[in-house]
């Protein structure tokens, strides 16, 4: 296809489609004379929604229909959820850039007319309470600090778990705050869980930009959508995933960040029940501030998710999750 006119895939729920004018609109901002089109493409996970995630295997769940459009040469990029993307992307394919985040946390959301003057709190909901999930890794978080709690599978869109809390018999949710930050729903947050105590997904908050590998027009012009500290602290947590063998069938989580010249990343693996929760950390050494803004803090990055992978799993990590994936 022509440099100016893009074709742009994307999911069809509203904060998928949010997600996807956002990048269009800063690639027509940085290309006045660019069209980019945008084609709304379902997947397997749009449509299956009465199944949990980690039931249905999450290989490429929310991805493989939109990139197989992609090598036809029927679309030209991909807005995806970092947290969504597979660690190992098809033979053709790359990630060409990674957005600045958004907030990285998890977070509670009450149900409507349950909240307290002062918000809703974890530490606040009552003995035996209801409290619904998408992810294994939020409900093993929730359920090592609160194990009284009834943690519920919720599966569909943003609006769809907000109406199943607020017509439903739970008290809570938890949620990503990107999500709901992006949507517009924000005053919806009722408690935000510190991203270095409550690990949250990994590459949450953040937006992945997927081309052909050979496309380098496109390439080009998403050069300019790219983040540099998203970048390295993403690849670390990636790094670490793809170690471990993990997704959506796993509770593992991770969030790196960078203070000084200095890239942090911790992880956690944890059992079904929440009741054995591993925790690691690691860090390097950046050689100036600088490389913060280049690419080459990136091959540092994943070395520290490998090394944080390994300390998880001789803490213990790897007989848990062994034990789980054998369950199957």
């Amino acid at each position: 296809m022509s440099r100016d006119r893009l074709v742009l895939g994307t999911r069809g729920s509203r904060l998928a489609r949010i997600q996807s004018e956002f990048v269009a609109g800063r690639l027509r901002r940085g290309f006045p004379d660019l069209e980019v089109e945008l084609r709304v493409i379902k997947t397997k996970g749009d449509e299956i929604l009465d199944t949990a995630l980690s039931k249905i295997g999450d290989k490429g769940l929310f991805t493989r229909e939109i990139e197989r459009q992609m090598l036809d040469g029927q679309i030209d990029l991909a807005v995806h959820s970092l947290k969504d993307l597979p660690t190992e992307l098809p033979a053709g394919l790359k990630l060409a850039a990674i957005t600045a985040r958004e907030d990285p946390a998890d977070v509670l959301v009450c149900k409507i007319g349950k909240n307290s003057k002062n918000g809703c709190k974890l530490a606040e909901l009552p003995v035996g309470a209801r409290v619904l999930s998408g992810s294994l890794r939020r409900k093993t978080q929730v359920l090592h600090r609160r194990g009284d709690l009834e943690v519920v599978d919720v599966r569909g869109n943003i609006d769809t778990r907000l109406r199943k809390l607020d017509e439903g018999d739970a008290e809570a949710m938890l949620m990503a705050a990107a999500g709901l930050r992006r949507a517009g729903l924000a005053e919806r947050i009722t408690e935000r869980f510190e991203p270095k105590d409550f690990l949250p997904g990994i590459g949450q908050g953040a937006l992945a930009i997927e081309i052909r590998s050979d496309d380098e027009k496109t390439a080009g012009l998403a050069a300019i959508l790219e983040d540099a500290e998203a970048r390295a602290t993403t690849t670390a947590e990636r790094s670490m995933l793809a170690k471990l063998e993990g997704g959506c069938q796993v509770p593992v989580g991770g969030f790196g960040w960078i203070e000084g010249d200095e890239l942090f990343l911790k992880g956690m693996v944890s059992d079904l029940a929440g009741s054995k929760l591993i925790k690691a950390q690691s860090s390097i050494k950046m050689q100036s501030s600088e490389k913060v803004q280049s690419s080459q803090p990136v091959d540092r990055a994943a070395e520290l998710g490998v090394e944080v992978a390994e300390k998880l799993i001789a803490m213990g990590g790897g007989e848990i999750l062994m034990e789980i994936l054998a369950k199957g």
